[in-house]
């Protein structure tokens, strides 16, 4: 499967993003889909998960009540909606994907990343 991330950009703290991945070349609506993200000197770190039916979600502390994560997967889509953002989101975001009912605890397919540029 290949996943395109896209919605990046330049924002000041406390605007607003809307990450989005889109998937081709699988059954997506098999797949639970996770976003990561990645700060200069930082090593990589899990975001946000949703199940392969949106049932089940995820999130890292870091992001809880700010991030949502929701999937629509007749578009083959899953979005990150990004609120209150900090200077500390900045990074570059991932998406990936994964085989599972549930939400994985590693991931076998990544797309390109996205950079957030958040400014205090």
């Amino acid at each position: 499967v290949q996943l395109q991330a896209s919605g990046g950009g330049l924002a000041q703290a406390g605007d607003s993003l809307r990450l989005s991945c889109a998937a081709s070349g699988g059954t997506f609506s098999t797949y639970a889909m996770g976003w990561f993200r990645q700060a200069p000197g930082k090593e990589r770190e899990f975001v946000a998960a949703i199940s392969w039916s949106g049932g089940n979600t995820a999130y890292a502390d870091s992001v809880k009540g700010r991030f949502t994560i929701s999937r629509d997967n007749a578009k083959n889509t899953v979005y990150l909606r990004m609120n209150s953002l900090k200077s500390e989101d900045t990074a570059v975001y991932y998406c990936a994907a994964d085989v599972s009912y549930g939400i994985p605890d590693e991931y076998d397919y990544w797309g390109q990343g996205t950079q957030v540029t958040v400014s205090s």
